[in-house]
């Protein structure tokens, strides 16, 4: 069975969405920063033991608050991918509000959070950060590829589910 569905990246201007949109539809990284404006769309098949599902990738726009992102953007999703960047506390400080604001707004929209960059940093670094990061479902990095074909394919299954 052929199904298409929407995802949505969200989080802070620099945090890597693109980054990973790009290592997981093309593997390629690049380390000339580009900010995204507005919506880049992309898409990618992902084959699952009994579907093949078509994910539609909306790469939106970074927003430092997120209950000021466009709704417009977030309408039809079927997932949402949460980023946040490792090194800068000022992108994941707000985490568990800005997950209450997608579970209020959003209720049956599977979300998965992820923390990029996640090869800048130290272990007592992670360690440090812990309070901040419990609501983490993957550490991942654009740059080396660590997870980042998993974070699809995890949200791919819980949206099918």
């Amino acid at each position: 069975m052929i199904t298409s569905k929407k995802i949505v990246l969200l989080g802070h201007f620099g945090v890597g969405k693109t980054s990973l949109v790009r290592r997981f539809v093309e593997d390629s990284f690049s380390d000339n920063y580009k900010v995204t404006i507005g919506v880049h769309i992309l898409k990618k098949e992902v084959t699952l033991p009994e579907n093949q599902v078509n994910l539609i990738i909306w790469d939106i726009e970074g927003n430092e608050d997120i209950t000021k992102t466009r709704s417009s953007y977030l309408l039809g999703s079927h997932g949402f991918i949460y980023v946040f960047d490792t090194t800068r506390k000022t992108t994941y400080e707000n985490l568990a509000s800005d997950l209450e604001h997608l579970k209020t707004t959003y209720n049956n929209v599977p979300v998965v959070v992820v923390g990029n960059k996640s090869d800048l940093v130290t272990r007592s670094h992670m360690k440090e950060n812990k309070a901040y990061f419990k609501p983490v479902d993957y550490f991942s990095s654009a740059k080396t590829g660590a997870n980042v074909d998993t974070i699809f394919e995890e949200l791919t299954k819980k949206i099918i589910l």
